[in-house]
Parts: C-alpha cells; structure tokens; sequence
C-alpha cells in the first residue's frame, strides 16, 4: 500500500497542462453548446447577448483570480469548502461545499441529458445514465486517466467548433448587422443572460478542486485558472459571434441545437450531424470534470465529517476517492433518470454563483503576505455573483435558496448534537 493512501492523501501527478485540459473540457463543454439559445432568449438582441458574455467573463476572471490566490495557499482538495473553512469559518465553508455538491450535481444530470439528447434523443434518459456509469468508471481507475481522455475530448470539440465559424463566415449566410440586431433588451435581460452564460465558464473551479493532486500547486494553479479561462474565453466569443451572425438573436433563441442550424444556414448541411457528435463528445468532456470535482469536495467534507467518513477513503491502488466517486456517480445517474434539463441548469446556476460568493468573501481576508489580489477582484466577483444569482428565473431562485436552507438547518442540527 502507498503511503500516500496510507495516509488518506491523494497522489499529485498532475501538470500544468493536464490541469488547463480539465478545465477546458469542463468550461467548453457545460456552455457552448447548451446556454447559447437561452442567453439569446434572456438577452433579446445580438448586442445584448454580447455585452452579457462579457460581464459573465468579467466576474469569472474575478472568482478566478480569487480561486487561484486561495489555492495557492490551500492546496487541499474540496476548493472554497477549505477557503471559506480556514478564512470565514466552520459554516461557511459548509455552505460553500454543499452548495457545490448539490448545484454540480445537477449540473451533471443536465450534462448527462445533453448527451443523450444529440446522441440518441428518444432514449436520452437511457443514454444520460449510461454516460454517468461510464465516466464514473474511467474516473475511478484514477485521475491521470481522466486527464488523457479530457485532452483528447477537448481536441475533437475544438475542432468542431472552428469548423463551425469557419463554415458560418465563408458560406455566405452571415450579416454583421445580426451581432446588434433585436429591440426591447432591458439590463435585468443582459444580467439573466450573464448568469446563463456564466455557467459555461464555471469549469475552472475543477482545476481548483484538484488542489491536492498537481504538481508544484503554487505554481500550476495560478498558472492554469487565468490561461484556461482566458482560452475559454476566445472560443466563446468567437462562436456566439459567428452563430449570431448567421441566425441572428430571435432565430438563436428558438433554436434547440443553434450550432448545428448556424452550420446548415451557412449551407454546410454535411457538418449538422459532425455538431450533433461534438455537442454530445463536449457534453462528456464536461459531465467527465464534474464527476471529478463533486467528488474531491465530498471527500474534504467527508474526512470533516459534514459528510458519512467512509466517503473519505482513497483507493490503495488508484490512489482515488473511490467511494466519493462511487456515491456521486450514483445520485448523478438517479436524478439524471428524472429531472428537466431546464430546471437543473437553474439550480445548477444559482447553487455555483453562492460557492464564488464565498470563495470571493474568503479571498477578501487575505493578507499581502499572502497573496491577495487586488481588493477590486473580489469586491467585483461577490458584488457580481449576488447579482447574477438573483437575476436567474424566480423557480431556479427560490430552489436553490430552499435547498441551501435546507443544508443550513441539517449544519446547525449537527452542531447542536455534536
């Protein structure tokens, strides 16, 4: 047996380049081919879209900055549950793990239905849990494995996506008057948009959460965040322009699968089912980082005991927290069998906007010594995940506070017993 699963500690055998990979799946994935129609919808016209694109980037690049100074000097699996832990308190790195966990974990149900929806839309359910058991699988055989099948997801996405801008600027199709077309965008739109869009840029918190399995953490964190987020950002930009375009924002809006039909309005009708296998190959990328992250943060919890402590076992072999894994994998493949796509992105939403919250919150207390970012960062990202977490729709608001209550009241019960 290794001394590092001896010690319930997980082996670093991660880079910087495999911790910039897991990231990009995770971000390109969630949101390019999943938040653009509704963003469009939210925003109303092409100009709004944009401008809220640049305001998700804008408070990303903030929780980014403070997720990265924070890992730096934490390099623990479990993210802001730790930061908020070591630099608010006992609750609110409780209420930061938990609202993690649950907001990721139906953020994987809606990634694991995207799948089945452009792989084999009459039996998406089916295909939703079949992806969840596989992916759950390849994540427990360890994680330098998840990595090398992350590059190579992240790679086949790219490739589908420049086809897809290339194919909409030269076929023809595309006005740049569409990128400021529509009427009646109103700021509570551009904001509901931003908070659609956000969830797309979300992936970074995965190369946070790895904290205990890099190299040289203090070095590759800071490092990977801003570069993954900034590629991320590029792509984004680059295809919601190329998209709106062609289509424009109302037939954006209405449009269930808007890559596939930019690709066919351009004329390049042959690419349509090349986009159905990207979104479904970027849907993986996306619902494999997930796993990986949901289950390093119940394995911190666990070995605080928010969580059962058996979770806090690694794998003598793999060197992986194989009963975290094993547990997530199992709620993700249920609620996947029988939840809305829609309503799951919602709470999704507003449960990782309250976890950048906190990670702002704590990265506020910093010293100098220890790395803090300007005080601008953190006063823009908490100012702007508030924001952006009440300007989502009222059931996704109302769900998620009532959730996050209810993990409240199981803390202070806890307390009271213990």
């Amino acid at each position: 047996m290794s001394s590092a699963a001896s010690n319930n500690e997980l082996a670093r055998r991660l880079g910087t380049g495999d911790a910039v990979v897991i990231g990009l799946g995770s971000m390109i994935g969630a949101g390019i081919f999943a938040a653009l129609a509704p963003a469009a919808g939210a925003a109303v016209s092409g100009a709004g879209l944009l401008v809220g694109l640049g305001v998700a980037a804008v408070v990303a690049y903030c929780n980014a900055t403070s997720s990265a100074r924070l890992a730096a000097l934490y390099p623990a699996s479990g993210g802001t549950y730790v930061y908020g832990r070591e630099r608010l308190g006992d609750f609110w790195g409780y209420l930061a793990g938990w609202a993690f966990v649950v907001g990721k974990t139906a953020s994987c149900a809606a990634m694991a239905l995207t799948v089945g929806a452009y792989a084999w839309p009459e039996q998406r359910q089916a295909v939703a849990v079949a992806a969840v058991v596989a992916l759950t699988a390849v994540n427990y055989r360890g994680v330098q494995k998840s990595a090398w099948l992350t590059r190579v997801i992240v790679a086949v996405v790219l490739a589908v996506l420049v086809a897809v801008v290339v194919s909409a600027l030269v076929g023809g199709a595309a006005d740049a008057g569409r990128l400021t077309a529509g009427s009646g965008a109103s700021p509570h739109g551009v904001l509901q948009a931003a908070a659609l869009l956000f969830f797309a840029f979300a992936g970074y918190a995965r190369i946070a959460t790895l904290g205990e399995e890099v190299r040289d953490p203090g070095r590759t964190i800071p490092r990977a965040i801003p570069l993954a987020l900034g590629l991320t950002l590029v792509v984004y930009a680059c295809v919601a322009g190329a998209v709106l375009a062609v289509l424009g924002p109302d037939r954006l809006a209405d449009a269930t699968a808007p890559l596939a039909d930019a690709a066919r309005a351009s004329g390049a009708e042959w690419l349509a089912p090349v986009v159905r296998v990207g979104a479904a190959v970027a849907a993986l990328g996306a619902l494999l980082g997930l796993i990986l992250g949901i289950s390093r943060t119940t394995l911190a919890m666990a070995r605080d005991r928010h969580l059962p402590g058996g979770l806090a076992a690694v794998h003598p072999r793999f060197a992986v927290p194989h009963r975290a894994e094993l547990a997530v994998g199992a709620v993700v493949a249920v609620v996947a069998a029988t939840v809305d796509v829609r309503g799951a992105i919602g709470f999704s939403s507003f449960g990782v906007l309250v976890y950048y919250a906190i990670a702002n919150a704590s990265a506020w207390t910093l010293g100098a010594e220890e790395g803090r970012p300007p005080r601008a960062i953190p006063v823009v990202g908490l100012v702007g995940c508030v924001v952006l977490a009440f300007a989502l729709p009222g059931t996704s608001i109302a769900v998620g506070a009532g959730v996050l209550g209810l993990g409240a009241v199981a803390y202070a019960v806890r307390k009271g017993r213990g």
